[in-house]
Formats: C-alpha cells, sequence, structure tokens
C-alpha cells in the first residue's frame, strides 16, 4: 500500500445523501464537500460516488456555481449508504516493475463500525463496483477493515490502535497475531505499530486517522493533549509514550512531533465530537486541513506547513462537518497513480 504523499491519480469522495448522519446540520455539511471538492479538482481529479442522475445533476450544479475545475471532475453512478468514503472506498496496493507501477483494489469487508449503523449493504459493494467498472484486479481478505482505522509509510510499516482492530465487534474470531498476519499479506507491510485508545467521541472505536499520522517515511505527527483534566489527555499521553518507543525494522527510532488538539467541540452542548487536526487529506500538492474556529487552528497549520514544504496547507473549517462523527480524511480516499492490472480471466 502506498503511502497517502505518494504520486496520486485522483481523489475519491461519496457524496452525503443520509440527513441522519448530520442531524439538523445537514445543510451546512454540503458546502464543506463543495470545498474539498474545488481544492481537489484544483490540480488532480475527483471521483464522486452519485447513486442516482437527479444526485449527480445536484451535484453539478453545486460544484459549477462554487467555480470547480469540473474538466477535473469524474461521475460514478454507485449507490451508497453514507458519506464515509475512507472506510467504504477501495484501498489500493501497487507493484512497482520495470515498466512502471501497476495497481490493483484492496476489497475488505465493511460492517459499518461493528454494525452501528445499518444498512451498510451499498456501501461494503464499493470497492468491487469500482473493480468492475475500471477492469482492476481485485483482492479479498476476507477481514473487516476500515480505511481510517490504518496508515502507512510506504516503506514496510502500517500503524493502528488496538481498541479498532482488536474490537470483536469487527473480526471476533481472529486473533492479534492473525490480524497483523493479513496486514502484512495484503498491504505488502513487514511490521505493525499498535497504539491504545482513540479520542472521545469517536464511534469508530479509535481510527489512528483522528490520532496517529505518518507525514513522511521516518515522520509521524500525533495529537497532543495539553490540559491535563481533558478526557483525551492521558490516552494520548499514553499513545505518545508507544510512539517514543517505536523503531523502524533496522533499530533506528521514528521521528515524533506533536499537533495540538482543538479545545472541545460539542454536539447539542453536551456531547463531545472527534475534532481532531490529525484528520488532514495529503493530494498531490497541497495537503487540506480540517480546522474548528479554534485558537489552536493556526498552530496545527503552522506545524503541518513546517512538515510539507513542498506542498500548500490549506484549512478548511470542519466544523459542520464533525457534527457527523469524522472530518476530511474520513470522507476521501485517495487512488494512486498505476496502470491497471486487469482481473484473472
Amino acid at each position: 500500500m502506498p503511502a497517502e504523499w505518494e504520486p496520486q491519480e485522483a481523489v475519491w469522495l461519496s457524496w452525503p445523501h443520509r440527513t441522519a448522519s448530520w442531524p439538523g446540520a445537514f445543510q451546512s455539511v454540503v458546502p464543506v464537500f463543495v470545498q474539498i471538492a474545488k481544492n481537489i479538482a484544483a490540480t488532480q481529479l475527483v471521483r464522486i460516488n452519485v447513486g442516482t442522475i437527479e444526485l449527480r445533476d445536484q451535484v453539478d450544479r453545486l460544484l459549477r456555481t462554487a467555480g470547480v475545475c469540473i474538466e477535473r471532475v469524474r461521475y460514478h453512478m454507485n449507490p451508497t449508504n453514507d458519506a464515509w468514503c475512507r472506510d467504504h472506498g477501495p484501498i489500493y496496493v501497487v507493484r512497482d516493475t520495470n515498466g512502471g507501477r501497476e495497481r490493483a483494489i484492496l476489497d475488505w469487508d465493511y460492517n459499518a463500525w461493528g454494525g452501528k449503523y445499518p444498512p451498510f449493504d451499498s456501501d461494503n459493494a464499493i470497492p468491487s463496483r469500482i473493480a468492475e467498472e475500471f477492469g482492476e484486479y481485485r483482492f479479498v481478505p476476507g477481514m473487516i477493515l476500515e480505511g481510517g482505522s490504518i496508515d502507512v509509510n510506504g516503506a514496510g510499516t502500517v500503524i493502528t490502535s488496538e481498541a479498532c482492530l482488536l474490537n470483536k465487534n469487527r473480526n471476533p474470531s481472529l486473533t492479534r497475531e492473525q490480524i497483523e498476519q493479513r496486514l502484512r499479506d495484503y498491504l505488502g507491510v513487514q511490521q505493525v505499530l499498535w497504539m491504545g485508545d482513540g479520542i472521545v467521541g469517536d464511534d469508530t472505536d479509535g481510527h489512528i486517522d483522528d490520532m496517529t499520522r505518518f507525514v513522511s517515511r521516518e515522520t509521524i505527527v500525533t495529537v497532543v493533549e495539553d490540559d491535563p483534566q481533558d478526557v483525551n489527555y492521558h490516552a494520548l499521553m499514553d499513545n505518545l509514550r508507544r510512539l517514543r518507543l517505536l523503531r523502524h525494522p533496522d533499530g533506528s527510532p521514528f521521528r515524533i512531533v506533536t499537533l495540538p488538539m482543538p479545545g472541545p467541540v460539542y454536539f447539542e452542548a453536551d456531547e463531545r465530537l472527534p475534532a481532531s487536526y490529525a484528520n488532514f487529506l495529503i493530494i498531490n500538492e497541497a495537503v487540506l486541513v480540517p480546522t474548528y474556529r479554534d485558537e489552536n487552528d493556526q498552530r496545527a497549520l503552522d506545524t503541518l506547513q513546517q512538515l510539507f514544504p513542498t506542498r500548500k496547507v490549506i484549512g478548511i473549517d470542519s466544523t459542520p462537518l464533525v457534527w457527523g462523527l469524522g472530518s476530511i480524511h474520513c470522507v476521501t480516499q485517495q487512488q494512486p497513480k498505476g496502470q491497471i492490472v486487469p482481473p484473472a480471466p
């Protein structure tokens, strides 16, 4: 599995239509998707899953009105249950050969984070539909896995969390060792690094893309909470401690950089939402970073700009988006460049 900063052909979105995912705030979420699509299409393709012609036409009008480079937008008639494309979209793997780079799709099973939000049959079918549309080779690992639960450095290492991958609502028949072996077999990695618990409000049971991300082969960025009284403080400090003990396969340490957490963001004043600056998306020429109308927004943007000196770091107000318990990375899935490998006859 290539790192997110490697050359991309496109980024996938599944356009939102399930109003219950953003109760009372759906209309404010759509403009955030428009901004995400606009920033992606400024330099590369954006592929959008739309289940109906009516939705396609509606999205097309929105994007044209917003001045999106429509020449870099592609619509795909794939029905979805929800908009969290990071978790139900295709995860790609590549193979470098003398003739270039070949690409194939991993079709992991998807059960809406442990069966929390049925139905999810249309979402689970997205990778196979895309593989069929493109005539692309598809591997079926036979294990439930969401894209937001893993992050790779493209050099043999994947990072994930115990709270998610070892949760019995995903793969109760698999042991930790068996899960690690599936990751090695299908992601092409040599080592699996484990974090602990996720942030409060994350209904995915601890997705790594809300906590800890690779930004280069050697560098990991992780969110920390400065306030010892905050509910996230101890879990994030434990993850930082774990990270400082981790090593590359050759025994050398990783470089660890910290990001702040935004101040608490609540749903109707009593439900803590999983707002995190770690939920950024890396694209070919930019990094799209969620912001939350918080005093730490600029601090997070500045830190990431230092880590990505050749890309433009762009903040997108994701306060409405996180109302649905996810942010920019959660609703996107990158498609790396590569020559399509056709399915076996």
